[in-house]
């Protein structure tokens, strides 16, 4: 249960006798509530005996502010341990909560919410009063909610639609179209959509050089208009993240579940369930490059890693993204999109069925059921090919099947929409509901330029076959960082095929995948060899080259070159 504190007015104190929970407005008080300066709501979303997660929301009732400070004090040891959509200081017992560089217009009658985690040892008591800018807050009726797994109401209409992206604009982040923009030709992309990325507890509150959680969704409404408008988020911070890579490993070691909950899922949680953000449709990719792992690089196989059989063995990838779903999708106007690798991953037969039932597993742990999945995204930041029309996976050269060739290598998909619209079926029924959707990232998946095969390879061989004609001109399809010759594929769009919800830019082009030597950071990101294109390779790429472009900044960080090549080989092309 969560616990409310509001600060009462001296008067309206005497009035009911003792700091209740919450104030219950009659007709006579009105008045005098609405002559209240300010009111403060403080909520304990989850306390676990050591820490906690608390949301404030101030409301002004005064004149429209330009910058604002809430300020209280502690009884007891509490301390501020991290923070978003405010900037928190702490003096001994004494906290101020100051706005961001983004939220600092507070108008009459107007609210702002901010959140944080705290720690502390004995009792957790609420504080007592609040002040705005000097002057004591009052009270607004806050009736709290719960701080379990799943059962984070917020606000919304209450009702999905079935497709999200349908009759909806999709928003476009204004700091990727800023960089997009000021490339040579970049601006004729720079108004396309991309996904958000919270890849570390600091994306939720921003730096002083990105945008956080709450600013992105303010952006949003502004660009909405009066028409629907669709946010796109991946959420990716997982307890020893990427078992199998380095680039993309994350802050949070391997058990450090509980971290993962209360400071990373229930403050996005916490600034999601806002009502102010309920007219956004908010599509959420939860956890890329994690459950599928769990059956590829595990055990026995030849690409197992210790770090992935520990992620088995503990459980948190299953508990986190079930957490994930959970909190999430208690939320009416989110919509949560579960991370399914993609046909050069997924597609063998000893791979295809058993990934379904992990994902069933995540999707009924920690408290979530297949509910709370809208649907799933495949080809996530990576390159394999929407449609390879010049060769099918039931195709034979000389009685050899393509199956056989060097390139499918027993594979039953040859792309990604034909293995997204198969892996539907599968996920349907290992029991998710027959409404759900799928995804394709198209972002870097297009192959065009002058490489791009006008037709069929040579029928002197199965090989000469397929590489002749395949789109895809990776050296090999376990290749996945900054990958040389790749481009922009189709534009975002809605309903483009049966079954697909959308395909989407959720990987922002231009974005690096991961440096190509070690760079030291503070983003808990590590060099891997797969991103440098001198590396030989491993079980997991046919022992082949990378394939990687030189001089790839961190994962997530602006990748000039890459962007430019992309571009050029656009399928289709840019005009």
């Amino acid at each position: 249960m969560s616990r409310t504190r509001t600060s009462l007015l001296a008067a309206l104190a005497l009035v009911a006798g003792a700091a209740g929970p919450a104030l219950a407005v009659t007709p006579s008080s009105q008045a005098a509530v609405s002559a209240i300066p300010c009111s403060v709501d403080y909520k304990i979303q989850n306390d676990w005996g050591a820490g906690f997660t608390a949301a404030v929301t101030v409301t002004n009732n005064s004149a429209a502010k330009s910058s604002w400070a809430v300020k209280w004090s502690y009884a007891g040891n509490q301390k501020v341990t991290s923070f978003w959509s405010s900037r928190i200081t702490q003096s001994g017992s004494a906290v101020t909560a100051a706005n961001e560089t983004y939220n600092g217009t507070l108008a009459t009658g107007g609210s702002v919410s901010f959140g944080f985690n705290g720690s502390y040892s004995g009792t957790n008591a609420l504080p007592a009063s609040f002040t705005l800018d000097g002057v004591t807050c009052n009270v607004d009726d806050g009736g709290g909610t719960g701080g379990g797994g799943g059962d984070n109401g917020g606000g919304g209409s209450g009702t999905r639609v079935d497709n999200p992206y349908a009759g909806a604009k999709v928003y476009v982040n204004p700091e990727w179209s800023a960089k997009a923009a000021a490339e040579t030709g970049g601006s004729r992309i720079s108004n396309q959509p991309t996904g958000v990325w919270l890849d570390r507890i600091a994306a939720i509150a921003g730096t002083g050089s990105s945008m956080g959680l709450r600013a992105h969704l303010d952006a949003a409404l502004a660009q909405k208009g009066s028409g629907e408008e669709v946010v796109q988020l991946v959420v990716y911070d997982l307890p020893g993240r990427d078992c199998s890579a380095l680039a993309s490993n994350g802050e949070l070691g391997p058990t450090d579940i509980d971290k993962y909950k209360t400071q990373f899922i229930d403050p996005i949680a916490t600034i999601l369930a806002d009502p102010k953000y309920a007219a956004l449709r908010i599509v959420t990719t939860i956890e890329i490059d994690s459950l599928p792992n769990l059956v590829t690089n595990t055990g026995s196989r030849a690409t197992a890693t210790a770090n992935c059989d520990t992620m088995l063995a503990n459980g948190n990838y299953v508990k986190g993204v079930g957490y994930a779903l959970a909190k999430l999708g208690a939320i009416p106007n989110v919509y949560n999109y579960l991370d399914a690798g993609h046909h050069g991953w997924l597609g063998w037969d000893d791979n295809f069925a058993p990934s379904a039932n992990i994902f069933k597993q995540a999707a009924t742990s920690e408290g979530a059921t297949v509910a709370d999945v809208a649907g799933f995204i495949t080809n996530t930041a990576n390159y394999s090919a929407l449609k390879e029309n010049n060769f099918t996976v039931n195709d034979t050269v000389n009685g050899t099947t393509v199956r056989q060739s060097k390139w499918v290598d027993w594979n039953r998909y040859v792309d990604e929409l034909s293995f997204a619209q198969a892996f539907r079926t599968q996920l349907v029924s290992v029991g998710f509901n027959s409404g759900i959707g799928m995804l394709i990232d198209t972002s870097r998946n297009g192959w065009g330029g002058s490489a791009r095969p006008a037709g069929p390879g040579a029928t002197t061989s199965v090989d000469t076959y397929v590489d002749g004609g395949r789109y895809d001109r990776r050296i090999h399809i376990g290749n996945w960082c900054n990958q040389s010759g790749a481009g922009l594929g189709e534009r975002p769009q809605a309903s483009p095929a049966t079954g697909i919800d959308a395909y989407v830019w959720m990987k922002p082009p231009g974005e690096s995948d991961g440096s190509s030597t070690a760079i030291a950071n503070d983003e808990g990101k590590g060099f891997d060899r797969m991103c440098d294109p001198t590396y030989t390779g491993n079980a997991r790429n046919g022992n082949s080259l990378s394939g990687a472009l030189p001089n790839a900044p961190l994962s997530g960080h602006w990748f000039s070159a890459q962007f430019q090549q992309l571009m050029a080989n656009a399928y289709p092309p840019l005009s």
